[in-house]
């Protein structure tokens, strides 16, 4: 009995492992932050990993930017070198990072740009990712089709969804540099604080007791 209890214990254990262990791998993959952005506007889009190539340190990424975007411009950091690759378009298809220091296995890595979709863009986009090592590589690039779990992919891109709306009217005049209401505000908070009506009925009243002054003297001094 005792032997039977041993067993069960070290299959339980052993099934614990694989449970534990399935998610861990699961989630060694690039992964995208925000993973859903307005289609409107751009979004700071950052791209992170805390894994190797097996047990070797990672040395670049690159990564495939969706046909047609209008802005991806990679945000400057002095742990990262970037290249920008243009497409027949102009627009940026793919930027490269590539470490100063190669980035152990277990530490948080990340590399980030500023992303705008471009107007007919597809409610979700994917950002193929080749991971570049000391030894060996890892291609992100598996998409999830309908209805597939895409946390059940061995490689998966990284992916984002598009929302419909990003700003309210008055924040998406901020963005471009309309500071038309601002200036329009201003003046009205001008005017509040300084009332045209109550200062020159400031200034008459002013003149009025000046005159007032004049005119007492006067009569003091004929009197004296």
């Amino acid at each position: 009995m005792t032997i039977s209890l041993r067993r069960g214990a070290i299959i339980a254990a052993i099934a614990a492992g694989i449970v534990i262990a399935t998610p861990a791998m699961a989630s060694a993959h690039v992964g995208v932050s925000p993973d859903a952005v307005p289609r409107d506007a751009s979004t700071l889009l950052t791209f992170s990993f805390s894994h190797g190539c097996a047990e070797s340190p990672t040395t670049s990424l690159r990564i495939t930017i969706p046909d047609g975007s209008p802005v991806a411009d990679p945000t400057f950091d002095a742990a990262w070198d970037t290249q920008i690759e243009k497409g027949a378009d102009g627009y940026t298809s793919a930027i490269t990072y590539t470490a100063i220091r190669p980035v152990p296995k277990g530490v948080r890595g990340a590399v980030s740009l500023s992303f705008r979709p471009a107007e007919n863009a597809p409610e979700n986009l994917v950002f193929p990712v080749e991971q570049t090592c000391e030894t060996g590589t890892n291609e992100w690039t598996e998409v999830a089709k309908k209805g597939q779990d895409p946390e059940k992919l061995d490689s998966p891109a990284p992916a984002i969804t598009l929302t419909k709306t990003s700003t309210t009217p008055a924040a998406a005049a901020a963005d471009h540099g309309d500071h038309t209401d601002a200036a329009t505000a201003d003046a009205s908070s001008t005017a509040d604080a300084y009332p045209v009506v109550p200062t020159v009925l400031g200034a008459a009243g002013l003149v009025a007791g000046i005159a007032a002054l004049v005119v007492a003297v006067a009569a003091y001094r004929r009197r004296a």
